[in-house]
């Protein structure tokens, strides 16, 4: 795989920190990752947006973020606010495809949910991953109503004739509930794809060396990674 497309079940779910896991393991593995932000919402020009902070963490080489909006606002919304011109999902595409000339892999963060409006045609990232005939990595919440969310998800995936790689779990807590346990097992069925990781929830403070050192043990080796599914909801007493 040389692009994948990393979308979340809602915003705020840890998608930044899953995608910086990713692209350490495989900046690990030796490969050379660029990491694509097609439109950063709620920031100024002068914060850090989620491609760079993805690179701060993981050590990937390069970041690129396509439009930048000052209200934290869907991508089409920020952007008629702002009187500021819209991110497509072709253009997402033909900027993906470029940094995949230059890099051994290319991690497109997508802005809230799969079906988030990016222009006022209606162009969603599940239209640019179409494009790109590139997989679909979900994040999901830990706890309760991730299963509705993500059951969502994969059918609109799958609606539209797209790979889903599979879930990792955004932000595993420290202390989870019966209902996040009973999750790991039942979140593969919902998503008719496998748990591919659970992310420790904070792991986005972590000092970048530590983040690079950990990220390996929350991923399955799908991507790249060693964590073990199974022994994980044992351990975790699903």
């Amino acid at each position: 795989m040389s692009i994948v497309v990393v979308s979340g079940t809602g915003t705020e779910i840890g998608k930044t920190v899953v995608t910086a896991a990713v692209a350490a393991t495989a900046v690990a593995a030796g490969r050379s990752v660029a990491v694509l932000k097609p439109a950063q919402t709620g920031l100024t020009p002068a914060e850090r947006g989620d491609a760079d902070e993805v690179v701060r963490l993981s050590g990937a080489r390069t970041s690129a973020e396509l439009a930048r909006y000052p209200e934290p606002l869907a991508p089409d919304t920020a952007a008629r606010r702002a009187g500021m011109a819209p991110v497509g999902p072709a253009r997402v595409a033909e900027a993906a495809r470029a940094l995949a000339e230059e890099h051994d892999l290319v991690l497109v963060e997508g802005a809230g949910g799969l079906l988030v409006r990016f222009d006022e045609e209606g162009g969603t990232l599940a239209d640019a991953a179409r494009l790109l005939d590139a997989p679909v990595l979900v994040v999901a919440p830990a706890g309760l109503g991730t299963l509705n969310s993500t059951a969502l998800t994969a059918e609109a995936l799958r609606a539209r004739g797209i790979a889903q790689l599979g879930v990792v779990v955004g932000s595993w807590p420290a202390a989870p509930d019966l209902a996040a346990r009973c999750n790991l097992t039942d979140l593969p069925a919902s998503a008719g794809a496998p748990l591919l990781g659970a992310v420790p929830e904070g792991s986005g403070a972590l000092d970048p060396a530590a983040f690079r050192a950990a990220a390996g043990g929350w991923l399955a080796p799908a991507l790249g990674g060693s964590w073990d599914a199974d022994a994980f909801a044992r351990a975790a007493g699903a």
